[in-house]
């Protein structure tokens, strides 16, 4: 990093700021400029802006390192000025890290910067696997919201050595407890330091003396596990929901993974869903359509009468207002569009036929005359 620049400045946050505000700061840079997501042709831009905002924030993290960043300004961590004895940032310790998965998210790199470590590697383990589940819900439940229980068996930290595999550990002799080990090379352009971390403890920085009898050393246990999870009303098929660390356990005690729950609609015997609205289609007699009528029909909420005004024509739809179904994203409801079809008698009397032919005839004398006299 550039002398010239200041740490405050390149977080954009105040002298007087809190650690929280410094914390708040580093992450919605970090989230911005985290060479994962950049474009193409601006890898080296965002890597080079990664580096620096997260060399500041490793500095005003940690109370000690920004007190002599106050007094003594860049110099205390490039190893001159009164202030030397601070090692430099290593950057390629927090990217190894959480390439390699050591870290579960970008939380735990924020914990890692403003632990006041020392340069310490994080204990977290990688984080468990994320799990997928299915669950079928009626209209009705879809309509309303429900809640549905179901049993996973799935992998969870041991109870017994709370995930450690372990109950008894030493200091790494290896690392000398840091859980990371620095190799430094001589090149052309000065010397480079690379830290990766310990094999032996995988950088957690000590090492078992015994093994867990529970879990045989694992740290995890497959059990079957009791899961509830609330369907929100307006769900929809292929809704999906996320319950947060009931996902798989983490290896090396690392964070649990999330649960995800894929939700089905179960067809309905008389509705039809299209987003938000029902559809309903209703048969009505020849009798209804000509002279009208109210009929009965139902509703997710039980039966509501619905009028049918005089020469209604088959594939009418009437709409009934907020009978529909709950949006899952705003407050708004849908409607219940009620389709008509008349239904044609396939057998009539003598004296019906004659009652539909007098009016057929009616029919036929009023249109002649309309024609003659418009």
């Amino acid at each position: 990093m550039s002398k010239s620049k200041d740490y405050y400045e390149l977080l954009g946050v105040a002298k007087t700021a809190t650690k929280e505000e410094i914390k708040k700061a580093y992450k919605k840079l970090a989230m911005q400029y985290h060479p994962d997501r950049a474009p193409e042709d601006k890898k080296k831009e965002y890597e080079e802006k990664f580096k620096d905002i997260s060399e500041a924030a490793s500095v005003l993290g940690d109370d000690k390192k920004r007190q002599h960043y106050d007094q003594f300004g860049n110099a205390s961590f490039n190893g001159g000025g009164a202030g030397a004895g601070y090692s430099g940032f290593d950057y390629s310790d927090i990217m190894s890290q959480f390439r390699s998965g050591m870290f579960g998210d970008f939380e735990d790199i924020f914990d890692h910067l403003f632990s006041g470590s020392n340069g310490r590697r994080s204990t977290h383990g990688q984080r468990g696997d994320d799990l997928l589940t299915e669950v079928e819900i009626t209209l009705e439940e879809a309509a309303s919201g429900a809640t549905k229980t179901f049993t996973l068996n799935k992998l969870e930290r041991c109870e017994e050595c709370n995930g450690r595999g372990a109950r008894s550990f030493e200091h790494c002799h290896h690392c000398k407890g840091t859980g990371s080990l620095k190799r430094t090379q001589r090149t052309p352009f000065g010397l480079f330091q690379q830290t990766s971390p310990c094999p032996e403890c995988r950088g957690t920085g000590e090492i078992s003396t015994d093994s867990c009898k529970a879990c045989h050393g694992e740290g995890v246990i497959r059990r079957k596990k009791e899961i509830e999870v609330t369907i929100p009303p307006g769900a929809e098929e292929g809704t999906r929901l996320r319950i947060r660390n009931e996902g798989g356990a983490g290896a090396q005690n690392g964070p649990p993974g999330d649960l995800y729950v894929h939700v089905h609609l179960r067809p309905h015997k008389y509705f039809v869903r299209k987003m938000n609205d029902l559809l309903l289609t209703v048969p009505i007699s020849f009798t209804q359509a000509v002279l009208g009528d109210e009929i009965e029909v139902p509703t997710l909420e039980g039966k509501a009468t619905l009028k049918i005004p005089p020469g209604t024509q088959s594939e009418t739809v009437f709409k009934m207002t907020d009978k529909g179904l709950p949006s899952l994203h705003d407050h708004e409801r849908g409607d219940q569009l009620v389709k008509v079809k008349i239904q044609v008698p396939q057998k009539l009397t003598k004296k019906q036929k004659e009652l539909i032919l007098q009016l057929n005839e009616e029919k036929a004398s009023k249109s002649f005359l309309e024609r003659i006299f418009g």
